[in-house]
């Protein structure tokens, strides 16, 4: 393997490589989502497998998967080398149902968002349609109908 692949990258490299502000390297270190080491000159160093694992943190967030919920996918990855495609095989397909549970939530919220907006009456308590009565009430405070669970 040549040389320059062989070698650690300093912050500043894995920020560029990455797209990535290097105080979000830094972040991501401090959460645990990934590692450096210090070299003789007390400076920052990160293997290159760190350039994996910082997109896969990037695609995970765009969908909506929590830092909690990456790190604790990372903590199920051997330390010693990049993410392989088999595991992000197996990373994505563990999100994957919170993605479609997600997905269904956002879904009824676009398909109900104009309803009581749309009369005018702006008024949960008041509305005939969507809380008759205000019989949501006897549940307790709270949104009833976005959240079934």
């Amino acid at each position: 393997m040549p040389a320059h692949l062989q070698r650690d990258l300093s912050v500043g490299e894995v920020a560029k490589r990455s797209g990535l502000a290097v105080s979000a390297i830094h972040f991501y270190e401090a959460k645990g989502l990934i590692k450096s080491r210090r070299n003789a000159g007390n400076q920052r160093r990160f293997t290159r497998d760190v350039l994996r694992r910082v997109a896969i943190i990037k695609v995970a967030q765009r969908t909506g998967i929590t830092l909690a919920e990456i790190r604790a996918a990372f903590d199920t990855l051997p330390d010693s080398r990049a993410p392989t495609a088999t595991d992000w095989q197996r990373l994505s397909a563990s999100w994957r149902h919170a993605l479609d549970d997600r997905i269904a939530r956002l879904t009824q919220l676009r398909d109900q968002l104009d309803h009581c907006i749309g009369c005018g009456c702006l008024s949960m308590q008041e509305c005939p349609l969507r809380n008759p009565e205000d019989e949501l009430a006897e549940e307790g405070s709270g949104p009833r109908l976005l959240d079934p669970d």
